[in-house]
Order: C-alpha cells, then structure tokens, then sequence
C-alpha cells in the first residue's frame, strides 16, 4: 500500500461502523488544508479496495456522506 492508502484504512478501521466525510479523510490522511478534490479520495479508495482483493468489501461507500469500515 501507498502511505495514503495505509493512512486512509488505518483511519476507517479505528472506528469500524463510522461514516466520515471525504474531507474527515483527507485531514485524516494529509493534514488540515489539503488541497484535493471529492473525486481525488474516490481515487484513493478505489485503489485501496482494488489491492485489498476480496476484504476491500469491507470498506463501504455510503452515498452522498462518505465512507465506512465495516464492522
């Protein structure tokens, strides 16, 4: 994993069942003030999900809100 990708799961998996923002994401993994777009976290998530292989299920889109790791 990227240090994003393992910043941005350690972040989910903290609190399993929590929905957080894109932006709670993005100061999670790279500090207040980033400058990043909605579709750029999207991007991050998907990769993550892509090289989790058959657990990436576990981290789950919550549409118009975010994300969450599954309890």
């Amino acid at each position: 994993l990227t240090s994003s990708e393992f910043k941005a799961l350690y972040f989910l998996m903290k609190r399993p069942g929590w929905v957080f923002t894109r932006y709670q994401i993005v100061e999670a993994v790279h500090g207040a003030n980033y400058p990043v777009t909605d579709r750029s976290v999207d991007v991050l998530i998907a990769g993550l999900r892509k090289k989790m292989g058959s657990v990436g299920t576990y981290i789950e889109t919550v549409r118009g809100i975010g994300y969450r790791f599954q309890e």
